[in-house]
């Protein structure tokens, strides 16, 4: 028995309740949690903005220890230090086919699988794969990669999701170059990651966005150059910084439609807009058919930053050890499990950056 954060249902509150998680069967590896990372998709599950079969623990990005495997495991031992991957790849559909596995067909669908239960029974599923708001969980070897030397355990957590996403945003899908004008829109843990990539990509100016003036110095230590209240005068405001051209990337962290559109805005002609952030079917963006001739920008999703985790920890870690990249300064709030439903109010009134339940 193991203490987790339980999601009975969805809209209802998370529970802090023992559940039986079994032994690793073949092909899974038990670990212990040292850490996780409390996501805007969390909170999006919990209340059914984003589809979780229930009932189910959640959290998706995490680190830890492996204490046993399963029969057939052969990439991990016991006593190893690993990040989870919330998303792993098949290798076998068409997206894996074409080096696309961040678009994987099938990464999700062990989130259908019953992997524990609770005290009195009851089915629990892991949330998107993993279920890291728990002492322990026991997931599939593909969900777990190895860490590499010299990366606290701890922040480590933060690589499993945020900083890949915010990374692969900036570096994959918006390909920022050295001398670039960069606009990053929400200064949440995503967007933290966002700028920090963006320095290390050498961009000229950095605009941090956000509703809050209390994120300022949060940004401005992830490398930002300029702050900016987000406001129906934004992307005049972003213009003005650049000559009146306008950023070349625009990244968008918030995944409201309104954000959407002010990031496009702020963009130059021929410019990037990345969107990184999940928004609602509700959240409906309106472009007339001359603009989109006449500014010749691009506008383009981007999914788990559009990473192959495998490849890019590694790329990630050597970031950390130089002193490129400071995941400690994304963590706002270090937390027990009773804290998270505090932290997804705390995202919702758009406070702080990261928070990270640590056991």
């Amino acid at each position: 028995m193991v203490r987790a954060a339980v999601l009975p249902a969805v809209g209802a509150p998370l529970e802090i309740a023992e559940i039986d998680l079994p032994d690793p069967g073949p092909g899974q590896v038990r670990v212990r949690l040292a850490a996780a990372g409390v996501c805007h998709s969390d909170l999006s599950l919990s209340n059914g903005a984003m589809r979780v079969p229930v009932p189910a623990v959640l959290g998706h990005e995490g680190a830890g220890t492996v204490l046993a495997v399963g029969e057939g495991v052969t990439g991990v031992r016991p006593g190893a230090e690993v990040v989870l991957n919330w998303a792993p790849s098949c290798g076998g559909c068409h997206a894996c086919s074409l080096g696309e596995v961040w678009l994987c067909a099938n990464a999700l669908n062990g989130a259908a699988d019953v992997y524990a239960r609770t005290a009195t029974g009851t089915d629990l599923h892991p949330g998107l794969n993993v279920a890291a708001f728990a002492e322990e969980t026991v997931v599939p070897a593909s969900c777990v990669l190895p860490l590499p030397e010299g990366i606290p355990l701890t922040d480590a957590a933060l690589l499993g999701c945020a900083v890949l996403t915010g990374y692969g945003a900036v570096h994959h899908a918006a390909r920022v170059r050295e001398g670039e004008t960069v606009a990053v829109y929400g200064v949440g843990g995503v967007g933290l990651a966002a700028l920090q990539a963006a320095w290390i990509a050498g961009a000229s100016r950095i605009v941090a966005v956000d509703v809050s003036p209390a994120k300022e110095e949060l940004a401005r230590a992830a490398g930002a150059t300029d702050y900016v209240i987000a406001s129906e005068t934004t992307a005049r405001e972003i213009r003005a910084l650049t000559g009146k051209q306008g950023v070349d990337v625009a990244v968008e962290c918030v995944g409201r439609a309104s954000t959407i559109r002010t990031a496009w805005d702020s963009t130059r002609r021929g410019g990037r807009t990345t969107v990184v952030g999940i928004g609602g079917k509700d959240q409906q963006i309106t472009f007339n058919a001359l603009e989109i001739f006449h500014w010749g920008r691009t506008l383009s999703g981007c999914v788990y930053g559009n990473a192959d985790p495998a490849e890019d920890l590694p790329v990630l870690a050597g970031h950390v050890r130089a002193g490129r990249l400071d995941l400690g300064a994304l963590v706002t709030e270090r937390i027990a499990l009773e804290g998270i439903p505090a932290a997804f109010e705390n995202m919702l009134a758009g406070k702080g950056g990261r928070a990270l339940v640590v056991f």
